[in-house]
């Protein structure tokens, strides 16, 4: 094949216009889908996909739209997607460094990723990936570092500091899975805060679960079937059908007093 191919250019001029569409202010996923499935059939067909084929264009035309592929399966929520774009990735990243051009998007892509395994919970599989990426970029790259220090966080139980990271995001797209961790993290809080405690003020939950607004926090009792007495402003996680009004007043206050201890050591 070679890159002065009419197919070949027919495959630049594609791509073009899926760039253009992608980065429109009124990009439309579903026309941005249909260009990289022609795309990615139009590589296949040219061999572009083939890491030994040795055209240094056509690798770094099919790197390209692959990380666009990447960006657009966050845009549209499809985690599958994306780990399936990063894995095709991977060659290009690691075989051919040394072959083509660097790629801005790179490590962007490689901290989403790193990101996304930190929010399932496959820790090994992020410290597998990490392993991977150059020890130098470790800590002066903002990309890695971000998920490298929130891997940190949640090693030492710091899910203050894991909530707070939200507001130093590399880039927009890291919210997506930031968004996930942090309801990971929060039903975590909850399933522990069902076992050791059996009510909590609404305030305090609020703070305990990272929830901005105490109508927050009521809304996600109702998800748990929890139950809300608004006249003390207070969860009971218990499913018996004792009257709320009836709990001695001396555990309701041993209860907060202890939860409040507890709270100084998790905020």
């Amino acid at each position: 094949m070679s890159t002065s191919d009419s197919s070949y250019q027919a495959l630049v001029a594609k791509y073009q216009a899926l760039k253009q569409e992608f980065e429109s202010p009124r990009s439309n996923p579903d026309k941005c889908r249909d260009l990289l499935l022609q795309l990615k059939m139009g590589l296949a067909d040219l061999a572009c996909f083939d890491v030994s084929n040795g055209h240094t264009e056509a690798l770094t035309l099919a790197r390209d739209i692959l990380e666009i592929g990447a960006y657009w399966s966050i845009r549209v929520g499809d985690i599958p997607s994306f780990e399936r774009y990063i894995t095709q990735l991977s060659p290009y990243y690691y075989d051919l460094s040394s072959t083509l051009p660097d790629s801005p998007r790179m490590y962007p892509l490689l901290g989403l990723n790193l990101l996304r395994l930190l929010a399932q919970g496959r820790l090994a599989d992020f410290h597998t990936a990490l392993e991977l990426v150059d020890p130098a970029e470790l800590k002066q790259n903002r990309f890695i570092r971000h998920p490298v220090h929130l891997e940190q966080s949640l090693m030492e139980g710091s899910y203050k500091k894991v909530w707070n990271s939200r507001t130093e995001v590399p880039a927009p797209e890291y919210m997506f899975f930031m968004d996930i961790l942090t309801t990971t993290i929060r039903n975590q809080i909850a399933s522990c805060s069902e076992k050791a405690y059996d009510s909590l003020p609404l305030e305090d939950a609020a703070t305990l679960l990272f929830f901005p607004r105490v109508e927050d926090v009521v809304e996600f009792a109702k998800e748990r079937n929890w139950r809300v007495n608004s006249v003390d402003r207070k969860i009971y996680f218990g499913n018996d059908d004792t009257n709320m009004s009836d709990l001695p007043v001396d555990t309701v206050i041993s209860q907060t007093l202890h939860y409040a201890k507890e709270l100084e050591k998790i905020v």
